[in-house]
C-alpha cells in the first residue's frame, strides 16, 4: 500500500509542478529551504497488467487489493488532469477508471491498466 500510496503522492506532485512551485515562490523561506529533487517526467507507458510477468502481476495485484478506493479516485483525478497522461490512455483506448497502478522511475511514467 505505501509504494502505490507513495506513487500516487510522487505522480500528484509531479503533476503539479507548477503550482507547488508557485506556492514556494511566494513564501520567504523557500528561497532558503535547500533545493528539493524535482521528478520529471519524460515520457509515458501505459501497460495492460495482463501483459505483464505472472510474479509482477502478483505484486501489483496484492498492492491494489491493500489501497483504498480513495487513493485510486486520487490517483485517476490527477491522471485526469493531465492532458498528456490522459491523452496517453486514450491512444490505447482506455480510461483512467481502468488504472490500477503508476510507476515512476527514470523519468517514465507507467501506468498499469486492468482491463476486462
Amino acid at each position: 500500500m505505501r509504494t502505490l500510496t507513495t506513487s500516487v503522492i510522487v505522480a500528484t506532485l509531479s503533476l503539479a509542478t507548477p503550482a507547488f512551485v508557485q506556492a514556494q515562490g511566494a513564501s520567504p523561506q523557500a528561497q532558503e529551504a535547500p533545493a528539493q529533487s524535482e521528478t520529471v517526467i519524460k515520457s509515458i507507458q501505459v501497460v495492460e497488467i495482463k501483459q505483464l510477468q505472472p510474479e509482477v502481476r502478483a505484486k501489483v495485484d496484492e498492492i491494489v487489493a491493500q489501497t483504498s478506493e480513495e487513493d485510486l479516485q486520487s490517483l485517476r483525478k490527477s491522471i485526469d488532469a493531465t492532458p498528456e497522461a490522459d491523452s496517453a490512455l486514450k491512444e490505447k483506448g482506455l480510461t483512467s477508471a481502468q488504472v490500477v497502478a503508476i510507476n515512476i522511475a527514470d523519468g517514465v511514467l507507467t501506468m498499469i491498466a486492468k482491463t476486462a
